[in-house]
């Protein structure tokens, strides 16, 4: 799309009804994921991007998981992409358990088995790279993709011979032709979850082991209930990962209370927060993150579809934290479950929250400065953003 079909500082009131209706919350059924599949995509910022939280097993295609489950001989509920894709994507806003609980239709597909994990991350690249992603950080739970070496066993899966160790390595592979095929560049993080503590030292010595080969930080997921002083695994692999230079985010805010969100922090020293949207219920708390520069992983699409936020996009805490000029990012987390792209979480922003093309930019050069790469990698990522941008002033020769 031309810059001239770039809307500037849209309002609600002057957005078509189908966007109002988007934006309030009003809209019943799948309608939101319909306009990602069945609508000409709006693409209202066509310049180069930064994504910082995606998950890879929740960005798989659809005609992959079809394809790897009919080499391997596991039958699905379904045989087309049209028919698997409506098994596995959330229609309207549910739960995170909900959520969390879409994982389960595809996950045994893909988990053990090597030539499946390397196509994944090959073809993740692939699509960011046609998103106008530049540079992604992408992320992953290695237990949940191994079949040996792991226990329990994920995904009701047979012992089998590819360990979490050999997944990372896979993965690594993918992202690495994918970079050179598609000319982005793309490093991964570790998952540690939060009801498998006794797997987290594990995922830090991945971390460590693999640094030089793409993967940049440690993160923690899963169900916020879960603190860290009833499972000190996770303590004990994030001041391990403080102690060897491991950078760290933790997602924290999202559906629980600040005060998981003061932990991911002051406990576990994160450097950024996934998600972080009840920071706001804490107003020293969330006055504290701003001076400090703290930056928050925002996902708009999910954050709607988990049930983590208010339905009605003018109330989302990215609107407060743009008119705070916070520091934050603009992601999809699981743009397979939730049946989304990158651009409909921008126009998302753009029609119902107030974004305009200059916020664009400044959320995606903070994205850079927050992103986990070395510092300088970032300066040369941070020069193409800018020069992109127009924000640099060209000498003539």
């Amino acid at each position: 799309m031309s810059e001239s079909c770039i809307y500037r500082g849209a309002a609600i009131s002057a957005v078509p009804p189908v966007l109002s209706a988007q934006c309030t919350g009003s809209l019943t059924g799948s309608s939101l994921p319909a306009m990602a599949e069945h609508a000409p995509e709006q693409v209202v910022f066509n310049k180069p991007k930064v994504e910082l939280h995606v998950h890879l097993d929740g960005a798989i295609r659809v005609q992959t998981i079809l394809d790897v489950a009919k080499r391997r001989g596991i039958r699905l509920p379904a045989n087309t992409v049209e028919e698997m894709t409506s098994q596995i994507i959330l229609e309207e806003p549910a739960t995170l358990t909900k959520f969390l609980g879409k994982f389960a239709e595809y996950m045994h597909v893909i988990a053990g088995d090597r030539e499946a994990i390397k196509r994944i991350a090959y073809e993740f690249v692939e699509d960011k790279a046609k998103e106008g992603v530049i540079y992604v950080e992408v992320r992953y739970s290695p237990h949940f993709l191994a079949n040996t070496k792991v226990d329990p066993l994920p995904w009701n899966q047979k012992e089998g011979d590819l360990s979490p160790d050999e997944v990372v390595h896979q993965v690594n592979e993918g992202l690495s032709e994918g970079e050179r095929a598609f000319n982005i560049k793309a490093r991964s993080i570790l998952c540690c979850m939060r009801h498998m503590p006794s797997w987290s030292m594990d995922v830090v010595e991945l971390c460590k082991k693999y640094c030089n080969e793409g993967v940049v930080a440690i993160d923690l997921a899963g169900d916020e209930s879960l603190n860290c002083e009833a499972n000190p695994g996770h303590r004990k692999a994030y001041e391990e990962a403080e102690r060897c230079g491991i950078h760290r985010t933790v997602h924290a805010g999202e559906v629980g209370p600040a005060s998981v969100v003061k932990e991911a922090v002051e406990v576990l020293k994160a450097e950024r927060v996934g998600h972080g949207y009840r920071t706001l219920e804490d107003p020293v708390l969330y006055k504290k993150l701003l001076a400090q520069n703290m930056h928050f992983e925002v996902c708009p699409i999910s954050s709607k579809l988990t049930g983590a936020c208010d339905p009605d996009f003018s109330k989302h805490p990215a609107v407060t934290f743009r008119k705070d000029k916070a520091n934050y990012s603009l992601n999809t987390d699981d743009p397979l479950i939730f049946n989304s792209t990158l651009h409909l979480d921008y126009s998302t922003a753009l029609n119902c929250m107030g974004f305009t093309e200059e916020e664009f930019k400044r959320v995606n050069i903070k994205s850079a400065e927050s992103s986990f790469l070395p510092e300088k990698e970032k300066k040369e990522l941070l020069h193409k953003l800018y020069e992109a941008y127009g924000m640099i002033q060209r000498t003539a020769f």
